[in-house]
Formats: C-alpha cells, sequence, structure tokens
C-alpha cells in the first residue's frame, strides 16, 4: 500500500471548535510583564512560539523565559519561532533572567530557548548559568528546564544536569511515524535517549515531556509514545492540540474533543506517569508549577 505524505497531501483545515478559547491579552499584569520583557531585552516562549495561553499565564505573572535569543537553527515544520542566523551569544543573559524572576516574585521558573546548533555546547552553560543565578536572587524558587536535544552531545546535557534543575523536560512533540518530517534535524530516539540519560544522572530528579496531537496520528500511536516514554521512567507528560500558526506550517488533521483529552489523561495515569496535563491549549509550561 503506497504511503501518504502529509505535507503534500490536500485538505481543509477543520472548523474551529467552539470548546477552543484563550484569554485574550490584557490586564495589569500582563502590561507589567511586556514592559519587563522589553526593558530587560528578555525573550519568552510565550511570545515567539504564538502560545494561546499567554493572556492567562501573563496575567498570572507567570512568564517562560527564552534563552539564546529568538532565532532558532533549526526548521521544525510546526513551531512560528524564527529560524536563521543567530545573533552572537548573550553571556549576560542569564543575570537579566534571575532579575525578571525576582521582578515577578516566582516560585516557580521555567527556562527553554532556541536550538543553537551553531554553539559547540548547544547553549547548556546558558541554562546552567540561569539556574545558578536564579537561585541566588531568589532562595527557595524552583526552576525547570526545557531543553533541546543538544544535538545528543551528553557532555552538554551534563552541564544542564550538573546544575540540578528541579524538572527536566524534553518534548518528544509528536508520534513516531511523523516525526523524522515534523522535526528535521532530530530523531524520536535520540529524544528518548536524553530522557534516560537524565533520568540515570539523578534517579530522584523529576523529568517531564510533552506532545501535540491532531498533527495526523493515530490515538494508538499516541498511546504508543506514553509507552515509550513510561520506558525512560518520564514523570509528568502534557498533552495539548496542535495549532498551526499558519498555513505554511505542517498541516492541521483534526481537533480532538475534550473527551478525547480526557482519555488520553486517564490512559497516561494508567500507564504510572505521576502526573498528566491533558487539555486542548495544555502547553510543556502551562501550570507548570502544579506538576512539582
Amino acid at each position: 500500500m503506497a504511503t501518504i505524505n502529509l505535507i503534500d497531501k490536500p485538505r481543509v483545515r477543520p472548523q474551529r471548535p467552539p470548546w477552543l478559547k484563550a484569554r485574550m491579552p490584557a490586564g495589569e499584569n500582563y502590561e507589567d510583564v511586556y514592559r519587563l520583557m522589553r526593558e530587560l531585552n528578555l525573550h519568552t516562549v510565550c511570545e515567539e512560539a504564538r502560545c494561546p495561553n499567554i493572556g492567562e499565564c501573563w496575567n498570572y505573572r507567570t512568564a517562560t523565559f527564552l534563552l539564546l535569543g529568538d532565532v532558532c537553527t533549526r526548521g521544525c515544520r510546526y513551531c512560528a519561532i524564527a529560524k536563521g542566523k543567530p545573533k552572537p551569544l548573550d553571556e549576560q543573559e542569564p543575570e537579566r533572567v534571575a532579575r525578571a524572576v525576582q521582578h515577578l516574585r516566582l516560585r516557580h521558573a521555567v527556562l527553554t530557548s532556541v536550538n543553537r546548533d551553531d554553539l559547540p555546547d548547544g547553549g547548556a552553560h546558558i541554562f546552567a548559568e540561569s539556574i545558578r543565578l536564579i537561585r541566588a536572587y531568589v532562595p527557595g524558587c524552583t526552576v525547570e528546564v526545557l531543553i533541546p536535544d543538544f544535538m545528543g552531545d551528553a557532555r552538554a546535557l551534563q552541564t544542564v544536569l550538573e546544575a540540578r534543575p528541579d524538572v527536566l523536560n524534553h518534548n518528544i512533540e509528536t508520534v513516531k511515524r511523523i516525526f523524522p518530517r515534523f522535526r528535521p534535524k532530530a530523531t524520536y530516539e535520540q529524544s528518548l535517549i536524553l530522557l534516560h540519560r537524565a533520568r540515570r544522572f539523578d534517579p530522584g530528579l523529576r523529568t517531564k515531556s510533552g506532545l501535540m496531537v491532531g498533527a495526523g496520528e493515530t490515538i494508538d500511536e499516541v498511546l504508543q509514545v506514553m509507552d515509550d516514554l513510561r520506558s525512560v521512567e518520564v514523570d509528568v507528560l502534557t498533552i495539548g492540540q496542535y495549532l498551526p500558526p499558519d498555513s505554511s506550517y505542517w498541516p492541521l488533521d483534526r481537533y480532538y474533543t475534550p473527551e478525547e483529552f480526557a482519555f488520553l489523561k486517564e490512559e497516561g495515569l494508567k500507564r504510572g506517569f505521576k502526573h498528566v496535563e491533558s487539555g486542548p491549549l495544555v502547553r510543556s509550561s502551562y501550570h507548570a508549577h502544579e506538576h512539582v
């Protein structure tokens, strides 16, 4: 039987369902976070990836900091972050991130980054320094890192782990069949190896991963991803609806219903995940403080 190419397959984009609604970005806290990011010349994945939860999260004075600039060296088919040649590395960025965490009075800070395949360590030392400075500026604040795969470099991963984040997150993003076209320059197996290495480094570390649904996968394939993540002892799983930024990105196959998200949460808990966040607008750092 011929394989269908999801990229080339013509389709009509499904109609947005009534349950898929996000809060409009507005309010005093939202404005404060917006102003702070401009003053400190910082980036957030909330803005760069066009997260639908930005209004809700920023009004709760939470944001996911995007390290290593705002230009990614990879060309993933689902992500709205700018792609191309990044600016030179900013070694002072960790200190400004720590100051922002202090200003926002965060109890749980989430750090992620673009991919920087142009750097020898993929930017791992910036993650590590950010963790250390947040702890110095805001004692008691827990730190979660959502890291790239560092092109499989175990030494780069160890640099991050030695700074002792409270949560190590690396998103698998999609099912194995779609993965090579959804995430060029990455591999499904490499992501699992990273999560396995993190568990071996510190058996007590909370590990986390997430994926998006509605990109053309089947429910059985999603359940297989759960089994694969549990095989490397991932603790926390997030599942959200894939929402392409526009028609030039990977096509949307369908919207999952709230009942399907509830089913996936139940299946995840059955498989031994300690926490499963599953819903249409769920993203990696959505309600992240509750996962801790």
